[in-house]
């Protein structure tokens, strides 16, 4: 996984096919700060772009870090203010450019009527067709390669967040076998790698004799707000990246709790539980905005792999050097 700083976790090679990138439109919790705006993340997998949360301002912020308007679907985690008042003038803009795209809102149960009147403030009606979605817990929108699930989050309103989890990858080939097997190199090989016998010389051979098991594909967690929670850590078991709000430090923790956010520390226990290869802690409350460091400092004494992220930084999610 790069971090944008030219530092890659996982495999040597940097080729990511399919890319994950991941880009940090927003960092900062509630309010915005001179240097970090409200939450939202610009996902790109591959042709596919779309966001997670869209808080005031992110208009400005795709246009600041090159992600580009042409998303197709933003995915609001719960309906605080913060987290998807940026629609409104995100919308407007598409519209003013002329665009013809069909754009697809999905928010938590009993989101619709919000981002309806958002989406439609002051507005007779928008050129482009939008549509409203709610996802339950446990639901997932289904993509070729990978679905985007929903999973609970504790937050004290309805509130869900997102994995972006691709589908298990054929297994590793076994070229030089199948070359000691006399199998020319071409078209049989690949059918092999997809599952089918193919017959040489009258002789039928099999997949099972030179494909490995199926290779799991990435995992990318992202939580919106919550307290440390279980349905987050089982959403998250094995990750490679957990983007975890960590809105206070443990000398706060009491006001973490009653106002269903996480500390630092506590979403690094998360992280440990679940597994997850690296932790990027987002949702940064004002009192830490130039100085994330007692952030990092906490989150270390329970994870070792975090990393506090802040607003234009990219993240590229490559396969695990185990995995290739």
């Amino acid at each position: 996984m790069s971090n944008g700083d030219g530092v890659l976790i996982g495999s040597a090679d940097v080729r990511v096919i399919p890319m994950i990138r991941l880009t940090f439109l927003g960092t900062a919790a509630s309010r915005p700060t001179p240097g970090r705006n409200v939450s939202a993340l610009s996902v790109q997998r591959e042709g596919d772009n779309f966001l997670f949360d869209c808080g005031e301002g992110t208009q400005r912020q795709m246009m600041r870090y090159g992600t580009g308007f042409s998303v197709s679907r933003i995915f609001f985690t719960h309906m605080h203010a913060d987290h998807f008042l940026g629609v409104i003038g995100l919308v407007r803009t598409m519209a003013l450019q002329g665009r013809e795209e069909p754009l697809a809102l999905y928010g938590p149960p009993g989101s619709t009527r919000t981002l309806r009147e958002a989406v439609h403030l002051g507005v007779d009606r928008v050129q482009f067709e939008v549509s409203f979605l709610e996802l339950a817990p446990g639901e997932r929108v289904e993509f070729p390669e990978y679905a985007i699930e929903a999973f609970r989050a504790n937050h004290g309103v309805s509130a869900i967040g997102y994995n972006l989890r691709e589908l298990p990858r054929l297994g590793r080939f076994d070229v030089e076998k199948a070359r000691a097997l006399g199998i020319p190199e071409g078209p049989l090989f690949g059918e092999l790698h997809r599952g089918n016998p193919v017959e040489v010389d009258g002789r039928v051979i099999t997949p099972e004799e030179l494909v490995g098991p199926a290779r799991p594909g990435r995992l990318v967690t992202y939580t919106g707000d919550t307290r440390p929670a279980d349905s987050v850590r089982e959403a998250a078991r094995d990750a490679d990246v957990l983007i975890h709000e960590a809105t206070f430090t443990e000398d706060e923790g009491v006001r973490a709790h009653e106002t269903y956010h996480s500390t630092a520390l506590g979403a690094a226990t998360v992280a440990a539980e679940a597994g997850v290869r690296s932790l990027l802690l987002t949702h940064v409350s004002a009192r830490y905005a130039d100085n994330a460091g007692p952030l990092l400092d906490e989150a270390r004494q329970a994870f070792e792999s975090v990393g506090v992220a802040r607003d234009g930084q990219v993240v590229e999610i490559d396969y695990r050097a185990d995995e290739e």
